[in-house]
């Protein structure tokens, strides 16, 4: 993980002032860091029968992808608003300031699927939370949660529900 590590860059006041942002572009771009993350990444689900990986928008796509790819599992976007083209379920979650909307094909996920939720960086883990109550909604066998980067001052692990197992690849 220290090779991944030193290909993050670090962003200072971004989004705004105050926040130090680890920003995972520069990460993807490096295709040796790359190799690495999708490795790293399928290796915690190898045996677990996935069959659907959920990106969330748009960060969450990258990895996704390249975890369902390596998982010969299928793909599912989870995104914003009046992006996907036919029906939905959405799901509204809080943000600092007011509030904010992802939503989920309403075919994506089976009773027989097992999924896991995939997403960059786990922060205060709002937008998660409300990724998991769509799947849940869904009523697939099991879910698991995964993140390649947690930032753990943020306690973001205590916005998700205890019965699904999170991980992350890398704890700052």
């Amino acid at each position: 993980m220290e090779y991944i590590k030193s290909k993050i860059r670090e962003v200072a006041d971004y989004p705004s002032k105050g926040i130090l942002f680890y920003d995972l572009t520069t990460a993807f771009k490096d295709p040796r860091a790359l190799h690495i993350i999708g490795w790293d990444l399928s290796q915690l689900y190898r045996d677990k029968g996935v069959t659907k990986v959920v990106g969330i928008e748009s960060r969450g796509f990258i990895g996704g992808s390249i975890l369902a790819f390596e998982l010969g599992a299928g793909f599912v976007p989870c995104r914003k608003p009046g992006k996907l083209p036919a029906d939905t379920l959405r799901q509204e979650y809080a943000k600092e300031y007011g509030t904010d909307v992802i939503e989920i094909h309403r075919d994506a996920i089976t009773p027989d699927d097992i999924v896991v939720i995939h997403d960059d960086v786990l922060a205060t883990g709002g937008t998660m939370a409300a990724a998991i109550k769509l799947v849940k909604s869904l009523n697939p066998k099991k879910i698991y949660v995964n993140f390649i980067i947690e930032l753990s001052a943020l306690n973001g692990r205590a916005a998700l529900p205890d019965d699904v197992e999170v991980t992350s690849l890398i704890t700052y």
